[in-house]
């Protein structure tokens, strides 16, 4: 059973931005507008406005959706996530090219049997939504059906979504290469059949330098450039490990993000994983090109990968886009509350402080812009695709306890990006469809119709 997709009015506290937090407007961006309306007509915002002035011109039998207390944001936007690896977060003991070995590539050969990828992308896009995201940039197998199976899950729900089929044609078991050849040409298909159909997007994905041979990383840059639009996305600079083996896999190479540049795959989107070890010439290359990194601060933890330096990438000369990942499986959690809990505490540990409005900017409206979907989506505004998540700051008994001493609604969501996880969701609206109620009886998920 599912819900259609008519006009419907949501009522609650609008989270939006004036402004890029990380520019001249600083942490005054944030605005939030109390009980606001939300119109939204054929999945697409309508209006936005004060309820008490919106709520006498509604269609005649317009059904509002009222959430007293809670706050409206855009949905979520998950920049760099592997689903085939749901199953194995919280495989601990190594550092990443051991933990590959031992846990990723063992769970990613499972993806074999189709049965099994159609099961694990049914039961990821219920977390992604359950925890608010209704956007991410998805990491498939090397295995072309397991891309099937994540696009017509999220076409059930309508959702946003990037994926694409892992490239890796060596440095990896057999049973998950493929070859420069074989890679581009189920990669060219698969584009043909998902990219722009509906709100699929397609991203080509070599897993990263080490898996791939120089021919196998011109191929897809290649590949990218006959279909403009698409996306990229990769590993860089994770780990000291991988950063030194990339250095002797292309000595020819200046750094890690040179191998890639030489392949023709940095530029507009282009999003790289992590980032972690960068020099200033990488930074320099990703603002000059436009390209994209992923700051995934509880996988980095989780592997002690090392600290991502978000301040330095954003520097005021020559910013770089940055959005955030929860890279699950090594990354620990589902929810980008919980990501931006442990950005905040990376960027303490670098001797900085990433405001309230900073974390949610990297989460919503700051990664539409480096994802160039920013007229799309990111933003409860007039003419946008009616993504929004209610989230609730009395989701839990402790949450209820100390937002009830918060001075604003600043600091509401500062507790709610500390103390907040996926129960702090009330409601995950796809297309202006509430496709996720967390109080709704029964399931809980439901497909728009």
């Amino acid at each position: 059973m599912g819900l259609a997709m008519a006009a419907r009015a949501i009522r609650g506290t609008v989270a939006r931005f004036q402004g890029d937090p990380f520019g001249p407007a600083g942490r005054e961006a944030l605005v939030f507008e109390e009980d606001c309306l939300v119109l939204v007509e054929d999945g697409i915002i309508a209006r936005v406005g004060p309820a008490e002035t919106m709520l006498a011109s509604l269609p005649p039998g317009t059904p509002v959706d009222h959430y007293p207390g809670a706050i409206l944001s855009p949905g979520f936007i998950d920049a760099h996530v592997h689903y085939p690896q749901m199953q194995m977060i919280g495989a601990a003991g190594e550092e990443l090219l051991a933990w590959l070995d031992a846990f990723t590539f063992p769970a990613e050969a499972g993806f074999s049997d189709p049965e099994h990828a159609e099961d694990v992308a049914g039961r990821f896009l219920r977390e992604l939504l359950r925890a608010g995201t209704t956007t991410a940039a998805v990491y498939c197998t090397v295995h072309a059906h397991s891309v099937d199976a994540f696009f017509a899950e999220s076409e059930r729900f309508g959702t946003r979504m990037i994926a694409g089929k892992v490239l890796m044609d060596r440095n990896a078991p057999p049973d998950l290469t493929d070859t420069a050849a074989s890679g581009t040409e189920e990669s060219a298909t698969l584009i043909a059949r998902w990219h722009g159909k509906g709100r699929q997007l397609y991203a080509i994905t070599p897993r990263f330098a080490p898996s791939c041979s120089e021919e196998q990383l011109e191929a897809a840059g290649r590949l990218w450039r006959e279909h403009p639009g698409t996306y990229v996305q990769t590993h860089l600079c994770e780990n000291v490990a991988e950063t030194a083996w990339v250095a002797e896999l292309f000595p020819e190479r200046s750094s890690y993000l040179d191998v890639y540049d030489h392949a023709g795959l940095t530029g507009p989107r282009a999003i790289f994983g992590h980032a972690v070890h960068m020099t200033e010439a990488d930074f320099a290359c990703c603002h000059r090109t436009g390209s994209v990194l992923a700051h995934c601060p509880t996988s980095n933890l989780f592997l002690g990968s090392g600290l991502f330096r978000l301040f330095e990438a954003k520097r005021a000369d020559r910013p770089v886009k940055v959005a955030l990942g929860t890279d699950l499986g090594a990354g620990t959690s589902f929810s980008q509350l919980q990501t931006m809990n442990e950005a905040y505490k990376v960027a303490k540990l670098g001797g900085t402080t990433l405001s309230t409005a900073e974390a949610l900017w990297l989460a919503t409206t700051g990664a539409a812009e480096a994802l160039h979907l920013s007229d799309r989506i990111g933003a409860i505004e007039p003419g946008r695709e009616a993504d929004i998540i209610v989230l609730d700051p009395a989701a839990t008994p402790l949450l209820q306890f100390r937002t009830a001493y918060c001075r604003d609604l600043t600091e509401t969501l500062s507790v709610l990006m500390t103390l907040g996880d996926d129960r702090a969701v009330r409601a995950s609206y796809v297309a202006g469809v509430p496709v996720y109620d967390r109080d709704r009886a029964g399931d809980p998920f439901v497909y728009p119709t």
